[in-house]
């Protein structure tokens, strides 16, 4: 009997062997012959028998030459070794998954203590389109943030407010300016008309609670980028697409102008602007009769807002072409 095997350890037929580990039987036979991976004991009748820890073994080895390592390199390294390289490979793919995540991760500031609780508790998730939300900064109030400084720029603003009037609009402006938000979101209890839609034309999201925490991160949600990545534009996968631009004042100046070469690209890109504009509003405001609805109009809106981020970025290359001036 081999060395390697006591009396009374369990043995193996390579059938067995295959399927505990999931390496095809021709393969095992290849490992031993070409490298001398395993030393089976044989029976008198040439049948080959392998003891746990050449399961074992056979089944680190699927694993590590499936994360690319050349079996010419670790068939004769012991059960040991071949399970403390695999411990150290995931511990690696563990950073690299780390740091992938904080690369693409989306930076948020909330004003609104009770709000920022919901968003960090354990009910609320976290992830959208595979990307995490890291909550940068937390006020209590629109004053506190206005005073506050903003070591970088912030992706997302989410706002809670119990009114909505004219000075509120004032202080949300000059925030959102302040730490450079590329979306603004307002949850309010009551407001003047005027006032909402004033802040809706200018690109925000405006919502009325109470607002369950499903829906508000659909509605999160609906601001990021989907799509195929776009490396021309400077847009990213997951990226948070940014307020709407233009107003639709300045489209239809911009479609009314004549164009200096032979086309009405000018018209066509400014008119698909404000259409992609309007639906992405509209979306935003649908009722949502189920979990789906809000599922389905929170990607709606971040299709047509990936859209319409891409056509602005389309309409100033058009500008500069036909010497058009753009106010944003």
């Amino acid at each position: 009997m081999n060395k390697n095997y006591l009396p009374n350890t369990p043995l193996h037929k390579i059938g067995a062997v295959s399927s505990l580990s999931g390496v095809p039987t021709p393969t095992l036979r290849v490992w031993e012959v070409r490298y001398a991976t395993f030393t089976p004991l044989k029976t008198q009748g040439q049948h080959r028998l392998y003891s746990d820890d050449d399961v074992l073994k056979a089944t680190l080895l699927k694993r590590l030459t499936e994360q690319g390592h050349a079996i010419s390199n670790i068939a004769n390294l012991s059960s040991q070794a071949l399970n403390n390289l695999l411990m150290q490979q995931q511990s690696s793919n563990r950073i690299q998954v780390h740091r992938q995540l904080e690369d693409r991760s989306i930076s948020m500031a909330i004003v609104g203590l009770a709000l920022a609780g919901r968003i960090e508790s354990k009910k609320f998730t976290l992830s959208f389109n595979n990307h995490e939300i890291k909550v940068t900064d937390i006020f209590n109030d629109l004053s506190d943030a206005l005073g506050a400084e903003f070591e970088q720029p912030t992706q997302i603003l989410l706002i809670k407010t119990n009114s909505l009037h004219a000075g509120i609009e004032v202080d949300i402006h000059k925030l959102a300016q302040k730490c450079q938000a590329l979306q603004v979101i307002v949850l309010y209890n009551y407001g003047q008309q005027n006032i909402i839609e004033s802040m809706k034309f200018s690109g925000m999201i405006v919502r009325r609670e109470p607002i369950s925490d499903s829906d508000l991160a659909d509605l999160i949600n609906s601001v990021l980028l989907v799509g195929t990545e776009q490396k021309n534009s400077g847009f990213v996968v997951g990226a948070v697409i940014p307020q709407r631009k233009y107003s639709d004042a300045t489209l239809a100046k911009v479609a009314a102008i004549s164009s200096n070469v032979l086309c009405e690209c000018p018209r066509h890109v400014a008119e698909i602007i404000a259409q992609l504009a309007s639906f992405e509003q509209y979306t935003h405001e649908c009722l949502n009769k189920s979990t789906e609805d809000a599922h389905l109009h929170a990607y709606l809106s971040s299709v047509s807002g990936s859209a319409r981020a891409l056509f602005e970025s389309a309409l100033e290359m058009v500008a500069k072409h036909e010497g058009i001036e753009l106010v944003p």
